[in-house]
């Protein structure tokens, strides 16, 4: 067994993640450049340090789990959203059980709460934000961005929910109380259950063909009877009917019952 074979076996079982879900070139080579840059030589070496150094860890896990995000990501996508899918999700249900599930630094769910202020009152408004990465989403509960982050972001949202404070944009206690944040593996935890709309965007990329059809499955199970998986503008589903789902418009799949 070659030193990266060892290393996945030896990660699995100190931190619970499986790099074998992971696209294996793209995976492997960026460990090796952040193995290098802490000066180990090799992966038996990097294991070591990851063991004994919290501090490492954290670094390990937090490179391993690729944070870009930004408000309103492809802004078209959104608009889709806002004219089609949302109002057909509110003619089935008057309050929606709403999932981010790869949140990152939050940008997205609190999108999606923000967004959502168009349709429901803020005391009617749940987005339940999952991520692997609790640093990543310790940024998104402190709730301060850049000014790139927001470009995409329509500007009445950025002047009613967000506060400058010097060079970055606070956003407000109203919008972070509809957002709960809960760490998740996706590939290993229990789904929750009864969703109408789940975001899954710009995750699937780095995952092998395995566990997109893990992920699928689970995310099927996980959509109530008229739920809408929406996918990254790189991660249209080859054959959805394979798992069950139904495209509904370009990045948008509905459950098939």
């Amino acid at each position: 067994m070659d030193k990266y074979e060892v290393f996945k076996a030896n990660i699995n079982k100190l931190i619970n993640i499986d790099l074998n879900y992971y696209k294996e070139k793209q995976m492997k080579r960026r460990i090796q450049s952040l193995l290098t840059r802490n000066n180990f030589k090799d992966f038996d070496d990097y294991f070591i340090g990851l063991k004994s150094d919290k501090a490492l860890l954290e670094q390990f896990i937090n490179y391993l789990t690729i944070n870009v995000s930004e408000f309103y990501r492809n802004p078209n996508q959104w608009n889709v959203l806002e004219k089609d899918i949302i109002p057909f999700l509110l003619t089935k249900k008057k309050e929606l059980n709403l999932w981010s599930s790869a949140c990152s630094t939050g940008e997205e769910p609190y999108s999606l709460a923000m967004l959502m202020t168009k349709f429901l009152p803020l005391n009617k408004i749940k987005v339940l934000a999952t991520d692997i990465d609790e640093d990543a989403m310790n940024k998104a509960k402190i709730g301060l961005y850049n000014e790139k982050a927001l470009e995409n972001l329509p500007l009445d949202f950025k002047n009613r929910f967000f506060t400058k404070v010097q060079n970055s944009f606070k956003i407000s206690d109203d919008i972070k109380r509809c957002v709960e944040f809960r760490k998740m593996d996706l590939l290993k935890d229990r789904f929750p259950t009864d969703v109408d709309l789940i975001l899954c965007r710009n995750v699937m990329i780095y995952f092998t063909e395995e566990a997109k059809e893990l992920l699928y499955s689970k995310f099927y199970n996980s959509l109530s009877d008229d739920g809408i998986l929406f996918v990254g503008s790189t991660e249209q589903i080859i054959m959805p009917e394979k798992y069950k789902l139904k495209p509904v418009r370009t990045f948008f799949y509905k459950k098939i019952i």
